[in-house]
């Protein structure tokens, strides 16, 4: 079997996904993906540096993985094979924070090409080694914690029904890494009216949380021009040049915006990043890769910028790319690994449309092993069911469960706040803090 270039070795070397298949990319049969994986095992990592997947001039994306290369922290691993880095990752000797040492040497086909011959125990055992910390009003990222974006969507952007969900959510200890709408109007009055909601919930509880309204990059710079209280600036993001410009962005803007949310927040971690396999590829903006290698190089799209957040929207843009719970678990921890490996704060939105062929059980997987993976938070939504976006999440009471069996607390500085107003008490009645908002 013959495999001419690195974009058809990878793509055929990648385990099976509707996407693929789609884009007439993958392997065609469970043999032939096994030799393309046997051969990519003995591709030198060097290699990725001197062939990039997407031509230097024609992508924004492939010049800022190799301009912002650094040979220095690749060395430890500059003569090693993929294979041989599989075992370099593994080794007991391989630390957390050797890993985190290593990020800035790796590019994110190093990274894509490694998860290629992975098992799931072997993703899991090495995402799970280094930890990510982010800092904003909390600290998120620390061993032993683990963190939730609560999510109180409306399909009218109803602010009253928005505040219910919040206080719900609030009540079952979620939103310490963030409380963020998706909103149903990408406008800039829209924008604000839910901006200044979620700030007077914050500070009239004092929630050391921070808040995000994921319209358009461009809608929250003009909502923080105005006056707005932004706290994150948010963006979907994708791995090359063209996607991005399919979602209306490019650096340039990305960095106006980091700039001005840098501004207002001196010395936190000030951006969130959502992505998903199958952006490129819905846009025909992939260039011929695999889903999962583009994935990878949004995050060095995210890199760039030190977020507090990232995660991958796992499940959400529908079978046509992962078509079952099978393909939506494989990618969900290939997505965790190939960013802690990268040295991003991973989160994952553990979810899958109303047309796959997945259900909540093939979640909960999911969300075990992420839990064990070293996941750095998962989204809280209201019966796991959101009702603006029509796909199916995890819940605040599936946080709850992921905490319990495997004894992790929420950020310390939530978790503090958590003791003061009495929700960890076992009581019906309402935390004074919450009749005053309430009232």
């Amino acid at each position: 079997m013959r495999f001419p270039d690195l974009p058809t070795l990878l793509a055929k070397a990648t385990p099976a996904r509707s996407g693929d298949q789609l884009a007439g990319l993958a392997a065609a049969s469970a043999e032939e993906r096994v030799a393309a994986q046997m051969e990519l095992a003995q591709v030198p990592l060097k290699r990725f540096l001197n062939e990039p997947l997407i031509p230097y001039e024609t992508d924004e994306v492939t010049r800022l993985i190799c301009d912002s290369h650094s040979p220095e922290a690749f060395r430890p691993v500059a003569h090693l094979t993929v294979g041989d880095f599989r075992e370099y990752l593994l080794s007991e000797q391989t630390t957390g924070e050797t890993l985190l040492a290593l990020a800035p040497g790796l590019t994110p086909e190093m990274a894509a090409a490694v998860s290629k011959i992975m098992r799931v125990q072997d993703l899991i055992t090495v995402a799970a080694k280094p930890r990510v910390v982010t800092r904003f009003r909390d600290t998120l990222g620390l061993p032993g914690r683990l963190s939730t974006r609560l999510q109180p969507n409306h399909p009218t952007d109803d602010l009253r029904g928005i505040a219910a969900t919040l206080i719900d959510g609030l009540l079952y200890a979620s939103g310490d890494a963030v409380l963020g709408i998706n909103p149903a109007t990408d406008d800039v009055a829209t924008t604000e009216a839910l901006l200044r909601l979620l700030d007077t919930v914050r500070r009239t509880l004092d929630i050391p949380t921070q808040t995000c309204v994921l319209a358009h990059v461009t809608t929250q710079m003009e909502a923080l021009r105005r006056g707005a209280p932004v706290d994150l600036i948010f963006q979907s993001i994708a791995g090359t040049e063209a996607a991005n410009r399919a979602f209306g962005i490019n650096l340039k803007l990305l960095d106006e915006a980091h700039h001005a949310a840098s501004e207002a927040h001196p010395g936190a971690n000030v951006m969130y990043f959502e992505t998903g396999q199958g952006s490129a590829l819905s846009s025909n903006a992939h260039h011929g890769l695999d889903q999962q290698t583009c994935e990878a190089r949004a995050y060095a799209v995210a890199r760039r910028y030190a977020p507090l957040l990232v995660n991958t929207v796992v499940g959400f843009i529908g079978p046509e790319y992962l078509y079952d719970g099978k393909q939506i678990i494989r990618a969900g921890l290939e997505d965790h690994f190939c960013g802690k490996l990268l040295g991003l704060p991973m989160g994952c939105d553990i979810c899958y449309t109303n047309h796959a062929e997945a259900d909540q059980d093939d979640m909960d997987m999911l969300l075990t092993l992420l839990g064990a993976a070293g996941c750095n938070y998962i989204m809280g939504v209201p019966g796991a069911d959101d009702i603006m976006l029509h796909y199916q999440s995890t819940s605040f009471h599936d946080a709850l469960y992921l905490r319990a069996l495997l004894n992790l607390k929420p950020a310390p500085e939530f978790e503090a706040w958590l003791e003061r107003t009495g929700i960890l008490e076992t009581t019906k009645a309402l935390p004074p803090a919450f009749e005053r908002l309430l009232a």
